[in-house]
């Protein structure tokens, strides 16, 4: 009899060893005795390690690598990429003042989003941060603020693009957005900033995020460096940095493949004798951290309703919103979910697995083959290292808050 393939058998970042996933060299029960409670986030130093590693080895030495801290802002996290990466890009003042305990120099760190008030801005002016201005309104009251403080400003002008990354998970740019100032209106910025004469630091470009595709990637990019150019000729005067952006996606579902990142260097390669700015930044996120992290959970209840079996454990939507499709997606796909103490048992019954708010679009996976699997057993939800618990409704329903370990 043909045995089953189990959902994660394209995921290698995690060793399975004993019949159980293995985090840092520890079992994933063993794990859950150390950490005293479930449900937590673990993040494996390792896994990211080797991923900014392999973007050194084949990435062109002049391309700086930042890390944009909203897909994971823990600050054990933060504090140890400062460790791996040229810098950071955050978008709001709590974010800041976590890379500020970071050794990090001031003016490798960016602070791009749309509508940023006056203390926020105060406080990137101060400490000689990179500001991404938006629009011109925030660019005019960062003139204004520079006058008060009597201190220059760093600014980079984010640009809305006259294009998209083709096939994005997250679009944003192309079309009209709240991100960054139309690329027909930059000429009308710069003007702007040299009647006020403010210093100009760069462009920062960001078309769409979590993408597969490395030849959508590579067309975006060359359409973001011929902008570029095109804006710089208004200016007249070097221009120090480019943030390019990102896009690099990782894969989440049944069907995705993992990024080609070799035709992206190679192409960067080529195209970096021919960049007339000095720093190329590409600022990443989910494809730093995304697939170190794993969420995991204890099935505290197995019930069968009319047919079909659930799983109801002690986690669910509140602190893993992506996995459980957002609130309801138009069409919902499972994460890669796995019984993480049974990880090499057969897959022996369906499931849907679902955690314990009074909400039926609290699902972590719907219909899913798994072992057979009992009370307390662990449930475990791959590439959760990027927008997991900060980016869901912990206080929804006021469940006790999760811790997240860096190991």
């Amino acid at each position: 009899m043909k045995r089953e393939l189990p959902v994660h058998a394209r995921m290698d970042q995690f060793s399975i060893r004993e019949n159980e996933i293995h985090v840092g060299g520890f079992s994933i029960t063993e794990l859950s005795k150390q950490f005293g409670s479930t449900p937590f986030y673990v993040y494996d130093k390792q896994v990211i390690a080797q991923r900014v590693s392999r973007l050194r080895q084949l990435l062109p030495s002049d391309v700086h690598v930042h890390y944009a801290i909203k897909a994971n802002p823990m600050q054990q996290l933060v504090n140890y990429m400062s460790e791996l990466v040229d810098g950071f890009d955050v978008a709001s003042a709590g974010e800041l003042k976590k890379v500020l305990q970071t050794d990090i120099d001031r003016s490798n760190i960016s602070f791009a989003g749309p509508g940023k008030d006056k203390s926020e801005l105060e406080l990137a002016i101060s400490e000689g941060i990179v500001i991404n201005a938006e629009s011109h309104t925030e660019l005019l009251t960062i003139a204004e603020l520079c006058d008060q403080m009597a201190k220059p400003a760093h600014i980079a002008l984010r640009v809305n693009p006259d294009f998209e990354l083709k096939s994005s998970g997250v679009s944003m740019g192309g079309g009209a957005k709240q991100f960054g100032i139309d690329a027909e209106q930059i000429p009308q910025a710069l003007q702007f900033m040299k009647a006020r004469q403010m210093s100009l630091n760069g462009f920062h470009i960001f078309a769409g995020s979590q993408n597969l595709s490395h030849t959508a990637i590579i067309d975006a990019q060359e359409n973001t460096f011929q902008l570029a150019n095109r804006l710089a000729e208004a200016w007249a005067e070097p221009i120090e940095s480019l943030n390019i952006g990102g896009g690099f996606g990782i894969p989440y579902f049944p069907g995705d493949r993992h990024l080609q990142l070799e035709p992206i260097a190679e192409y960067l390669h080529k195209k970096m004798s021919q960049i007339r700015f000095p720093k190329i930044i590409l600022e990443l996120g989910r494809y730093l951290v995304g697939e170190a992290g794993l969420y995991v959970s204890k099935v505290l209840d197995k019930k069968v309703s009319r047919g079909q079996t659930f799983l109801i454990t002690d986690g669910g939507l509140h602190q893993h919103l992506a996995a459980s499709g957002n609130f309801g997606q138009v069409i919902r796909k499972n994460y890669p979910v796995i019984i993480g103490n049974k990880a090499a048992q057969p897959l022996s019954e369906t499931a849907t697995i679902v955690g314990r708010l009074c909400m039926p679009l609290d699902i972590i996976a719907d219909k899913l083959r798994v072992p057979c699997t009992e009370i307390g057993d662990l449930v475990v939800v791959y590439q959760s290292g990027a927008y997991g618990y900060s980016a869901s409704p912990a206080d929804f329903l006021n469940h006790p808050q999760i811790r997240e370990y860096l190991i």
